[in-house]
């Protein structure tokens, strides 16, 4: 009998923010997957899912090189799809842990299909995304009557940005180490910026919160940075 393949949201950084279904899963599992990038020697997923794994665990790190589309993937990620299709041929319940929520901006997405396409049961559990966990932290709220949110990853497009801020009340901006000097000017061209709080690492030891974002210094912004703006009122 084949096993699952489990992806788990383990939250923005908080291990007391994990689900309690997350949480019996990781403690059941035969197998943990700490992804982490060729740029990484560590994983923060397996650092927030540690507290809940149980003793003597198996725990396998694989590199997963950073793609932006699926026909992109490369050999390092055929050979994680044998290594983990081993695993589950073996009957293996495996988890792959996966920052914030397994569906929003993950390197899941791609296992998750790679795995669904070669016809392995999968399960996805839910986590809470950055800006959530950052809005309710910080005391921001997200969207309030007829608002409209945006979610703008710092990589899209100067046109993309320009037309959605134009459009929205309220802005999350992710993957601020990318452009964020641009970024940064189109917040404060459409009137966001004195309404804007950044907060990097949200729950993890070295958090840090900054409520002037046009004082930031750009080489000093990590990946793990995420900006909630509000428009201006009049």
């Amino acid at each position: 009998m084949q096993g699952t393949f489990y992806g788990i949201g383990v939250g923005p950084g908080d291990p007391e923010l994990l689900t309690i279904k997350a949480v019996k899963v990781i403690h059941d599992a035969d197998v943990i997957i700490a992804p982490r990038t060729e740029k990484k020697e560590d994983s923060t997923a397996l650092t927030i899912a540690t507290p809940h794994l149980k003793p003597g665990a198996e725990v396998l790190h694989l590199v997963f090189p950073m793609v932006y589309h699926q026909d992109t993937l490369t050999d390092a990620w055929a050979e994680n799809r044998r290594v983990i299709g081993e695993l589950l041929d073996a009957g293996k319940a495996v988890v792959f842990l996966t920052l914030g929520d397994p569906m929003f901006y993950s390197t899941y997405i791609y296992v998750y299909r790679l795995l669904k396409d070669a016809g392995y049961p999968v399960k996805t559990v839910p986590g809470i995304t950055a800006f959530c966990a950052i809005a309710s932290h910080v005391g921001y709220p997200l969207v309030e009557g007829d608002d409209v949110l945006s979610i703008v990853p710092a990589t899209a497009d100067e046109k993309t940005v320009e037309a959605i801020m134009t459009a929205s009340n309220n802005v999350v901006l992710m993957k601020m180490s990318r452009n964020f000097d641009g970024i940064v000017g189109k917040l404060k061209e459409h009137g966001f910026a004195e309404n804007a709080v950044m907060v990097t690492k949200c729950g993890l030891e070295d958090e840090q919160i900054v409520t002037d974002v046009t004082k930031v210094a750009a080489e000093d912004v990590n990946y793990l940075s995420t900006i909630l703006a509000r428009r201006r009122l009049p």
